[in-house]
């Protein structure tokens, strides 16, 4: 990515570039700081996007993601593939995007097993009032931790 210096007051306001006027006005900007108080900000490059499917939801992802998703039968360290790819975006315009009907044909998602484990526990109370019926019973939700490899 492109670095660009911008004082420090500066910086709260120009995160990010979407726009190109922004990031022409910020570079104005960066011609009247001193020497010496620049920072270094970095224009948003766009990088190629998926839109998975697996445990009957949706995951929007890029190369290199950590995401948790519902418990796999894969054991850790392990590749696997996601087929059911719902749509590929290569560029800002959609320009060369995939959109599949209701799956893009021939793509696929590579991604790392990490870990598998457990959610924090969550407490599911019943109760009707003025009737003595109380029930309180815990759950845990397996999930399963993966890396995102190649969007092919």
């Amino acid at each position: 990515p492109s670095a660009l210096a911008v004082s420090p007051l500066d910086t709260r306001r120009y995160t990010c570039y979407n726009n190109l006027t922004a990031f022409i006005r910020a570079f104005k900007l960066c011609a009247k700081t001193r020497p010496g108080r620049e920072r270094v900000l970095y224009k948003e490059v766009f990088t190629l996007t998926a839109v998975i499917e697996t445990g009957g939801k949706q995951y929007s992802v890029k190369e290199g993601d950590v995401i948790y998703i519902e418990k796999l039968d894969a054991e850790d360290g392990q590749d696997i593939t996601f087929d059911k790819v719902l749509a590929i975006l290569d560029d800002e315009n959609g320009a060369s995007s995939k959109i599949g009907t209701p799956y893009v044909s021939g793509a696929a998602v590579t991604a790392t097993v990490e870990k598998s484990g457990k959610q924090k526990k969550i407490i599911v109370y019943k109760m009707k009032p003025k009737k003595g019926y109380r029930r309180k019973q815990g759950h845990r939700q397996p999930y399963t931790k993966v890396t995102i490899g190649k969007i092919a």
